[in-house]
């Protein structure tokens, strides 16, 4: 196989593994990375190999919680409510996804309407962060159904690329009631079942794109996502404790101004 899509393979899967859980939006970067490299083989189902990378690194840092919540759910109550809550939050995005995706891919996945949706989300962090909150949610297992649900109503506008899956539900569940690190990893929780879905939609979807030949670079690709998202996940967790997501805004604003200011231009031929 071709040693430049192998490098092509390598770098989508490492910016899929650090932006899928930061607030900046992993279906928006590679958007643009790949439209700004040519990447253009096997491009979804390639996407949904490196997300399925990312979906395991999740399950792997957090997999005691998970095998815990599995064994109990025949009995244990705080399992149950557990499972309760990401299924509540789990169905608002399933439910608009199946109905409004198509015209979502049609009309918005482009670098422009990316970038535009990067610059919006900036502006909703940062007056986020500096409006007062009051948070009454102190660990995962205190979260009520209906600040599930409305988690799960926040992770709705994440559909539109350069929105991001995590930026919405975690800013989402800061305005209602959550301190910063259990937002932080119910959106982790949230992403596994979602993700999953998606990914096994995709998949059945696009079957006959798969091809063996392929394999490497899928391989590459899954890996990369994988160990990135460990480091990412790790680290924002540790990040979220004592910072706020004001340098993720500022990042989100500037690289959007960036995107549209070449587009504007003429410097970039952008795919629109």
């Amino acid at each position: 196989m071709d040693t430049l899509l192998l490098a092509q393979a390598l770098l989508l899967g490492i910016v899929e593994g650090l932006t899928e859980f930061l607030p900046v939006s992993s279906t928006g970067h590679l958007i643009v990375v790949g439209d700004l490299i040519g990447f253009h083989n096997a491009g979804k189902v390639f996407e949904i190999a490196i997300q399925f990378g990312a979906i395991l690194a999740v399950l792997f840092l957090y997999r005691e919680r998970f095998t815990a919540v599995v064994k109990g759910l025949g009995s244990e109550p705080k399992a149950q409510r557990f499972a309760a809550n990401l299924l509540i939050a789990f169905l608002p995005a399933a439910i608009m996804g199946l109905l409004f995706i198509k015209q979502i891919k049609h009309y918005l996945f482009n670098p422009v309407s990316v970038a535009s949706a990067l610059v919006l989300g900036g502006l909703v962090i940062l007056y986020a962060e500096r409006r007062q909150h009051v948070a009454r949610v102190h660990d995962v297992d205190n979260i009520g159904w209906r600040e599930a649900l409305k988690i799960g109503c926040a992770q709705v506008v994440a559909m539109i690329p350069g929105t991001s899956r995590s930026g919405a539900t975690i800013i989402g569940g800061i305005f209602f009631g959550l301190d910063r690190k259990v937002a932080a990893e119910f959106s982790f929780f949230l992403a596994v079942p979602t993700m999953f879905a998606a990914t096994v939609y995709d998949l059945y979807k696009h079957r006959d794109l798969l091809s063996l030949a392929e394999l490497p670079m899928f391989a590459i690709g899954f890996v990369a996502a994988f160990l990135s998202a460990l480091l990412a996940v790790r680290t924002l967790v540790r990040f979220v404790g004592s910072h706020s997501y004001e340098v993720f805004a500022w990042y989100r604003i500037g690289f959007g101004l960036l995107i549209l200011a070449t587009w504007f231009w003429g410097l970039v031929d952008w795919n629109v």
